[in-house]
């Protein structure tokens, strides 16, 4: 199949990123020059510059402002007043570089951290009392700046006294596990992996639990979270200028859209850090978010994946090493990035525990096995099911990702790659087939034109558009049509981006049923990296500056509407965990609006979704009398309404109590998915001599079908394939 590619990163734009500098270069300090440099490229290139106005200047202060306290922690309302004189102002000081306002911001906070820091030792110093009825502002979005000291105190007092009932409560829990279990059981004795020295080390530290006192353990917490937070203010105070600058730049360059950003030279190394590939780590990839580190997806096939513990969404709080040194937590709240990272990866068979804050406010420690990351498990393959009763022979393909290897010749192609499972299929000759995008965030756009192809006869698949150019529409010019027959793609609301693009082309031309949640992600952006150093010549002294990562260009469906912050709404919705809770693109602040441009023509005869209203009406009447869905559904109210409550009791017995009913709250959902047994799930017998290459490829392949297996959705899903072949 052909393919036809925009020009997305063409020598001309980069000769008008460099010939829009060089007249304007001053030779001042660096911060100017990265300024200007930044601001010119954004106005050059971005595809929709904000007008640089006191709209503008407002937007920044307050985007600024809850990244330089969103915890209300350092700042009173009368130093929140002194920046707010400059609130109106930013605009100028972006204009005409000037940083009044960045340079009081940073003296306010360093102040800040010294006040602190005074406050919470001072408070650790003494007991607290667990028993009055008192509770506490977790969020601090829903917190208003305090308005003296003294009130600012008393922000710290609970935040201390949460800190360290929670750890009270967590050893107290730990001694009365003890004191129940007794002496270790003989069959840990004769647990070979354990040393003698483990156990006997284990054994002590657990008669030494149990030896102290409630008072002990009490005055332990204190010290523990006195040093904690004497760790977390050590590195808070060995933050760089250009840290803060970095944050600054950040505020300004995410107001124009929250994929638009600037990267300190070390950040770029860290941008959308992969634990996987050659490294030995979890399988993980993670976000920096305000206070917390934010999984955002797990690599197939990693050890987080295999674990089936860790979620995407989960925050990272604390990481503890799982050696035998019985290492401390590490809280790594308000930590950078790359610092977390570095504290996560290790050695292959080494142990890490993280700990983490799930959707629904409880707190989960993970044990994960740093493996090298098997990249096998991220393409493409297919098998059979069977639905006693119900439909049989229907192909499944599961695309975690839309991968390409554009450095070598020959290199795997998910297009191809797709093409071959589809091939197999069609050899089976399958009655229909599944493509599972559920989350997909993405990936080559050249592949999901090419993989569109594959089902439908030559035609229009996206537009991509520039500022203000005229949309280029890709299209597949192949009138080879490779699957004709009924066609299902699942999404979900992390399917982003690429996956988007081709659940809306099959959408669009009539030929498959989208089925999923409310919407996809909803990322209809291009962003491209731009190198700082590259816009200014001569000037080494002020390199290097950094790069600016540039939303260039938006996608848009063949019918003219973007995918942008709506992403595509499935034909058939089915109900999830996070059906009551805004993900994706609309979750992010200051994200580019929906828009849409005229439609393209388009059309194919290959084979056409018929009575799609009748499909919808049959799934919701299935929907609503499984016992499964229904559970789900009452989860996914749960976490909502426990999303929602961020208040905490500050009383240690009512604080048992709640992380006691919220434990047995999870444990009615934990287990919702059993084997369907009506499902049967097969592999292609071409595939087997691969699959038994080794006994670990044989134990993910047993994974994977034992996972479909469970799999609720798949089930709707075949129903609704039985639905569409009884209308043919």
């Amino acid at each position: 199949m052909k393919f036809k590619s925009p020009l997305f990163f063409s020598i001309a734009i980069i000769g008008l990123f460099v010939a829009s500098y060089m007249p304007y270069v001053n030779v001042g300090e660096k911060e100017n020059i990265l300024l200007q440099t930044l601001m010119g490229g954004i106005s050059q290139l971005h595809y929709s510059p904000e007008k640089i106005d006191d709209k503008f200047s407002k937007e920044v202060f307050d985007l600024y402002m809850e990244r330089l306290d969103g915890g209300r922690r350092w700042l009173t309302q009368s130093e929140v007043n002194m920046l707010k004189d400059y609130e109106l102002s930013i605009d100028e000081a972006v204009t005409n570089p000037n940083y009044e306002f960045f340079d009081k911001s940073v003296e306010l906070k360093k102040a800040g951290l010294e006040r602190a820091q005074g406050i919470y030792r001072e408070i650790l110093a003494t007991p607290f009392d667990f028993t009055i009825t008192e509770d506490i502002e977790l969020d601090g979005e829903k917190k208003a700046f305090a308005k003296n000291e003294a009130e600012l105190k008393e922000y710290w007092r609970k935040s201390m006294k949460y800190d360290v009932m929670t750890r009270l409560a967590d050893q107290l829990e730990k001694q009365e596990k003890a004191r129940t279990a007794g002496e270790i059981k003989k069959e840990d004795k004769d647990d070979k992996a354990k040393t003698a020295e483990a156990i006997a080390k284990e054994q002590k530290d657990r008669d030494e639990l149990l030896a102290k006192t409630k008072e002990q353990i009490e005055v332990e917490s204190r010290e523990k979270t006195l040093e904690r937070y004497d760790d977390w203010f050590e590195r808070l105070h060995q933050e760089r200028r250009s840290d803060y600058m970095s944050s600054y730049l950040n505020a300004i360059t995410n107001v124009f859209d929250p994929h638009t950003s600037y990267y300190l030279p070390k950040d770029k190394e860290n941008f959308d850090i992969n634990m996987s590939g050659t490294l030995e780590g979890i399988g993980a990839r993670l976000q920096q978010g305000d206070e917390y580190t934010k999984v955002v997806s797990i690599i197939p096939g990693g050890p987080a994946w295999k674990g089936k513990e860790l979620e995407v969404e989960d925050l990272i709080t604390k990481v503890t090493q799982g050696d035998e040194s019985v290492e401390e937590p590490l809280d790594v709240t308000g930590l950078r990035l790359d610092d977390v990272v570095a504290k996560i990866r290790g050695k292959k068979g080494t142990e890490v525990i993280l700990t983490v804050k799930r959707v629904d406010g409880s707190i989960k420690d993970i044990s994960i096995v740093r493996d090298v990351v098997i990249l096998d498990e991220g393409y493409a393959k297919s098998a059979t099911l069977n639905y006693t009763d119900v439909v049989d022979n229907i192909g499944y393909i599961k695309l975690p990702r839309f991968y390409a290897d554009f450095n070598r010749r020959g290199g795997r192609s998910c297009a191809v790659d797709v093409a071959k499972e589809i091939e197999k299929l069609n050899a089976k000759n399958v009655n229909g087939i599944i493509l599972d995008l559920r989350n997909n965030g993405g990936g080559s756009l050249r592949d999901v034109v090419t993989m569109s192809g594959l089902f439908i006869e030559e035609g229009p698949i996206v537009q991509v558009k520039k500022r203000d150019r005229k949309a280029e529409v890709l299209s597949d010019d192949d009138a080879s049509v490779l699957y004709d027959g009924p066609l299902i793609v699942m999404v979900n609301e992390f399917s982003a981006s690429a996956s988007e693009i081709l659940a809306a082309a099959l959408q669009d031309y009539g030929r498959a049923v989208i089925v999923g949640s409310n919407n996809t992600f909803g990322k209809g952006t291009v962003q491209r990296f731009f190198d700082l150093d590259s816009a200014i010549r001569g000037n080494e002294e002020v390199k290097p500056l950094g790069e600016v990562k540039l939303t260039i260009q938006k996608f848009y469906r063949i019918n003219g509407g973007s995918t942008q912050l709506k992403g595509v709404t499935p034909d058939i919705i089915l109900p999830d965990n996070f059906t009551y809770i805004p993900t994706g693109e609309q979750d992010n602040e200051y994200a580019m609006e929906w828009t849409e441009i005229p439609a393209v023509d388009y059309s194919q005869n290959v084979y056409k979704v018929d009575n799609m209203a009748s499909l919808r009406s049959k799934s919701e009447k299935r929907v609503a009398n499984n016992d499964v869905f229904k559970k789900v559904y009452e989860n996914a109210k749960r976490l909502k309404t426990q999303r929602d409550d961020t208040n905490s009791t500050l009383s240690i017995e009512d604080y048992k109590k709640e992380v006691k009913m919220l434990e047995v709250e999870a444990e009615k959902y934990k287990d919702m998915f059993k084997p369907i047994d009506a499902l049967q799930v097969s592999n292609l017998e071409v595939d087997m001599k691969e699959i038994n290459v080794d006994e670990a490829k044989q134990a993910r392949n047993d994974d994977w079908l034992e996972s479909i297996q469970k799999d609720v959705y798949i089930q709707e899903v075949l129903n609704i394939m039985k639905d569409m072949k009884t209308q043919q």
